[in-house]
């Protein structure tokens, strides 16, 4: 696996590694009405490539395919991380989220979806509260945590 700062040309395959990660992974946790709310097919590409140019931001590859990414801002909120439906459970999240960690001194706060919570427990995470998010007039559940 190579791991490497995000380009303006990832941004397309980005989009839809999320849309189908969480399309895939994340339906095991939420209906099928919150998933679409959370991947509604109006993504703001500028929105999305500002956030990622603006943060530190990493794209993990296997073999020229990007299989995960993620970002940080430079005051420790991990906004996203995302692994490919087909590369769950090999490392890829944990060696991403090792490299966005290491950007940041000081806590690092994220909003953990329910999928994703457990992979952040193992790395010392805790919750710090519940809460209720709205995405296109849908509330979706996830968690503050904090490291």
């Amino acid at each position: 696996m190579y791991l490497r700062r995000y380009k303006n040309e990832d941004l397309p395959e980005l989009i839809t590694l999320f849309k189908e990660t969480v399309r895939s992974v994340n339906a095991k946790d939420y209906s099928l009405e919150e998933i679409k709310a959370w991947t509604y097919s109006r993504t703001d590409f500028s929105e999305w490539d500002q956030s990622l140019s603006e943060h530190y931001s990493f794209v993990a590859e296997e073999n020229g395919v990007i299989v995960g990414f993620g970002d940080i801002t430079l005051e420790g909120y991990l906004d996203r991380l995302f692994v490919h439906k087909d590369f769950q459970n090999k490392g890829v999240g944990t060696a991403l989220c090792n490299l966005l960690e290491k950007q940041v001194n000081g806590p690092i706060l994220t909003h953990a979806s329910i999928t994703a919570k457990n992979f952040f427990e193992k790395r010392g995470y805790r919750i710090i509260k519940e809460q209720k998010v709205v995405r296109n007039g849908v509330y979706l559940k996830n968690y503050v945590m904090q490291k």
